[in-house]
C-alpha cells in the first residue's frame, strides 16, 4: 500500500526583515534620545523639582472656582462660535477636495494644497497673530479656533466624501442632473451623519485647545492660567486644571452618547 503523501505546509515567514525592522526603530529612538538629552539621569535628577511641584498643588484652592467661572464659560463660548465657523467653512472646502466630486486635477489638488498649508500652522501660532491684529479679547481666540477647526472638519470629510458608494453618483450622472443636484441628492445624504461627528469631535478638540490660547491673550481660561503659573499659585494652577478635566468630560460624554445614536 502506498504511503499516502503528506499535505504541503506553508513555509514560515522570514523574522529577519521583523528583527531589522525593531533595530531600525530602536536605533532612531535611542539616537532621537542622545540628540536632545534626553537621559534617565536628567529624568532622576528632575524627579524631586517633580515632586515639590505635586505638593505645591495639593490641596486645590477650592474657592477660587468662582473666579474662574466665567472665563470658562468664555471658553465654551469661544469654541462653539469658532467650530460652528470651521464647520461652515469646511463643506465648499471638502467638496472642492475630494477628486470624485471634482475630477479635475487643477481643482482639487491646489485646494489640498492650501487646506494642508492651513493645518501646519498650530492655534497657538494662530491666535498670536490674531492678537497682533485685534488685540487681546476673545476674538483672536474665536478667529484661530475657526481656521483650526477648518483644517481638521475638511481633511476629514472630503476622505469620507471620497470613500462613499458611487451607485447614486453613477445613477445621478445617467440622468443627467447637474453638479449641484449631484451634490445634494447624491453626496450630502452620505457624509451628513460623519460630517456631524466630525463637527462634534473638533469641538471637544477645541474646548482643549481653547484653554490654552489665553496664554498669548486671546481670552478663556488660558488667561487665568499665565496668569497664577507666572505668581507661582500652584494651588489655585490645579483647580484650574482640575475644573478644565471635569467641564472636558461631561462635554466628552455627552458628544460620544450623541455621535453613538448618529453612527
Amino acid at each position: 500500500m502506498s504511503q499516502l503523501a503528506e499535505p504541503l505546509r506553508p513555509t514560515p515567514p522570514r523574522k529577519l526583515k521583523l528583527y531589522f525592522t525593531i533595530f531600525l526603530l530602536a536605533l532612531f529612538l535611542f539616537a532621537s534620545a542622545y540628540q536632545t538629552n534626553s537621559t534617565f539621569s536628567e529624568l532622576l535628577t528632575g524627579l524631586p523639582n517633580m515632586t515639590g511641584l505635586l505638593v505645591d498643588m495639593v490641596p486645590p484652592n477650592w474657592a477660587y472656582i468662582n473666579n474662574i467661572t466665567p472665563a470658562m464659560l468664555e471658553t465654551i463660548r469661544m469654541a462653539v462660535v469658532g467650530t460652528t465657523i470651521g464647520a461652515v467653512f469646511a463643506i465648499p472646502i471638502a467638496l472642492f477636495s475630494a477628486s470624485n466630486v471634482f475630477q479635475s486635477f487643477w481643482i482639487w489638488y491646489p485646494v489640498r494644497f492650501v487646506l494642508n498649508l492651513v493645518r501646519t500652522i498650530p492655534e497657538l501660532l494662530l491666535a498670536a497673530i490674531f492678537v497682533a491684529i485685534f488685540g487681546l479679547g476673545p476674538l483672536p481666540g474665536i478667529f484661530a479656533l475657526g481656521i483650526f477647526s477648518v483644517g481638521i472638519i475638511a481633511k476629514l470629510t472630503y476622505e469620507a466624501i471620497e470613500s462613499i458608494d458611487k451607485g447614486p453618483l453613477e445613477s445621478m450622472t445617467a440622468v443627467g442632473a447637474n453638479k449641484l443636484q449631484w451634490i445634494r441628492c447624491a453626496v450630502i445624504p452620505q457624509i451628513s451623519a460623519h460630517f456631524i461627528t466630525y463637527v462634534l469631535y473638533t469641538f471637544e478638540v477645541n474646548i482643549r485647545a481653547a484653554a490654552i490660547l489665553g496664554l498669548v491673550g486671546a481670552g478663556g481660561i488660558g488667561l487665568y492660567y499665565d496668569r497664577t503659573l507666572g505668581f507661582l499659585e500652584y494651588d489655585k494652577v490645579s483647580t484650574i486644571i482640575l475644573f478644565t478635566l471635569v467641564v472636558v468630560l461631561i462635554i466628552d460624554y455627552f458628544s460620544g452618547k450623541l455621535r453613538e445614536k448618529l453612527l
